[in-house]
């Protein structure tokens, strides 16, 4: 394969810029796919990508364009998948830079940019959402030309609907994109190639998806993953036609796939690289182990189930290296696991894949982070569920992950927006003003405080207009507690929750009220309290669920009724006294309680 009519490229844009919608026309065109083939969202293969109108796995094609073949990598958009982008976009030349001309450049835009930028990729601007009525494409040719710092001559116009402005932009990918650089020099005929994502089938194992950077692969070679240190055996090569289509081999500078047969979870990870079982090659740069950063809890609704929750969780890790889980028990809730995930959309994106794919009943627990806590004695551990936070007055100090947060919002819904920011402890570090006067603002905050209803609050004082993308930053000094919530002076671990101290009170009153509000009466009187900082700061008294022992009377003194309404009360007080008297908290109050979003 020549590599002078190679040409490799990705598509990256904000959320629901029109990615997949372009994909479809350069297929199309292209004559990749027949006519009679042809469907929305064709490289999103998943119902969740099709139902949200959003990319979740990478989908690799490879196109013919005269005597040039063009292989794009559609990347995901949302900010949970960063990571998969950057290493998609090792992989790769160039990027079209979407833009929607209706909504202009919003902050993933920025953050994809910055992230091409740093990987050396030459970019191809793209105005997309030309045909819609309210598109703004002079306004924002302006916008992006002005980011870039190029004419506005050189930024593209294009509509995925239509396919208006493909043609060019094809033309513009063979100009404008480099062809692979020939990187075996002085390297040999080594293959080497890097892995930028990978699917499982029960029959196959592990697909991988790589971009080959050096050397040769080929059929029945004995191969290496670098970092896992594991060999296997190559037992097919190909490329993505978008269907996975064997070939001979795949050489320096294709993109294309290779079946390894691995059944492991755990082994196969973004970011790793394939070279040969006794190679002497280094393995190339960039290589991280994805870091869980939200934590849930996940319970099948049926203890009879947990088998099955197990495999699955299994099953999804060897195709998803960045889920992480071990097993948990709660003494209501039963067993099940603790999961940790990329972000929230991850989560949402797992759990509703267990329920769909899986066909499973779950109790997913209210999100949380993890904590690095150092207590009096010495010892540091990181903690990612509150119930194992050390007590109050064992704590010497804690940290916790920060957020470097972008935003982009109307200049209507600027002082809503700074109001927000105080009650959500972040810090502003730099403003600028786009054309039409919208403002881009850079925050610094806590991830628990993003955590905390903060994207939906957004969209709602700006009307859906303002646009967010977050990175996580180094730990820092927080200043938290841990709040227990106590029914019948027993603690509950699954209520627990770690709070900022200075809205404990408050928080500690919502679910002392919401609990005093949901918690069915027993037999006997119940106190719910909240404890904080070593004390209860909360209370409230459930009172109890009384039989009529007097019904059956008529008449006579009143003494008669006294004397059973005193007898019930000392039976209910050796209740107490004996333990005998446990709260039955039913299921539907737990979920309620670990399922709520905080406010």
């Amino acid at each position: 394969m020549n590599q002078e009519h190679i040409r490799n490229f990705s598509i990256i844009a904000h959320v629901d810029h029109g990615k997949s919608t372009l994909a479809d026309r350069l297929l199309e065109r292209t004559g990749t796919i027949p006519s009679r083939l042809m469907r929305d969202q064709v490289l999103d293969r998943m119902d969740l990508e099709r139902e949200r109108g959003i990319t979740i796995k990478m989908q690799p094609v490879r196109m013919r364009y005269g005597d040039y073949i063009l292989n794009l990598i559609d990347t995901p958009g949302h900010i949970d998948f960063s990571y998969e982008v950057s290493r998609a976009l090792t992989a790769v030349e160039g990027v079209l830079l979407l833009v929607d001309s209706t909504q202009g450049i919003q902050a993933q835009t920025l953050t994809t940019l910055a992230a091409a930028r740093a990987e050396g990729c030459a970019i191809i601007p793209v105005v997309s959402k030309i045909d819609a009525p309210a598109a703004r494409v002079d306004e924002v040719t302006a916008e992006l030309a002005k980011l870039l710092q190029i004419p506005s001559a050189e930024v593209l116009a294009v509509s995925g609907r239509t396919g208006a402005g493909v043609d060019d932009l094809l033309e513009a990918i063979v100009r404008r994109i480099p062809p692979p650089k020939d990187s075996s020099a002085g390297l040999g005929e080594e293959p080497q190639g890097l892995i930028f994502d990978f699917s499982y089938s029960t029959h196959r194992g592990v697909t991988v998806y790589l971009r080959a950077f050096n050397g040769i692969f080929k059929k029945g070679q004995a191969l290496r993953f670098c970092a896992a240190g594991k060999e296997f055996t190559a037992l097919e090569v190909g490329v993505f036609t978008p269907e996975e289509t064997p070939t001979d081999d795949l050489s320096s500078g294709e993109i294309g796939y290779i079946v390894t047969g691995v059944k492991e979870a755990g082994v196969v990870a973004v970011g790793d690289t394939i070279g040969l079982a006794k190679g002497v090659l280094p393995p190339l740069p960039g290589f991280v182990r994805p870091r869980p950063v939200v934590w849930a809890s996940v319970y099948p609704e049926s203890q009879d189930d947990l088998p099955l929750l197990r495999q699955s969780l299994e099953r999804l890790r060897l195709s998803d290296s960045s889920l992480s889980f071990e097993e948990e028990s709660s003494g209501v809730l039963g067993r099940g696991f603790r999961c940790g995930f990329l972000g929230l959309l991850h989560l949402e994106i797992i759990t509703e894949r267990l329920k769909r794919e899986f066909n499973l009943s779950l109790i997913v627990t209210m999100p949380t982070i993890s904590y690095v806590v150092s207590s009096t004695d010495g010892k540091q551990e990181t903690v990612y569920t509150p119930a194992k936070f050390p007590e109050h007055g064992n704590i010497a100090y804690i940290k916790e992950p920060w957020a470097k947060v972008t935003i982009i919002t109307p200049p209507d819904s600027l002082s809503a927006l700074i109001q927000m920011l105080h009650e959500h402890e972040a810090q502003i570090s730099t403003t600028e003003t786009y054309q039409g006067g919208r403002i881009e603002m850079t925050i610094e905050m806590p991830l628990r405080e993003l955590m905390r209803g903060f994207f939906d609050k957004l969209k709602n004082i700006s009307s859906g207009y303002a646009s967010l993308s977050y990175e996580i930053m180094d730990e820092r000094l927080a200043d938290v507690v841990r709040l227990d919530i106590l029914v019948a002076e027993e603690p509950v671990p699954a209520f627990a929750r770690v709070v900022a101290r200075r809205r404990v009170q408050e928080e500690a009153e919502r679910m002392v009220e919401k609990l005093h509000t949901i918690l069915p009466k027993q037999l006997f009187v119940t106190k719910i309290q909240a404890r904080a900082l070593g004390r209860i700061i909360a209370s409230r008294t459930l009172s109890a669920m009384r039989k009529d022992v007097t019904g059956y009377l008529y008449g006579g003194d009143v003494s008669r009724k006294n004397k059973l309404l005193d007898k019930q009360k000392r039976g209910k007080k050796k209740m107490l006294e004996r333990g005998r008297g446990k709260v039955n908290i039913p299921e539907e109050v737990f979920m309620k309680m670990v399922q709520e979003s905080d406010r």
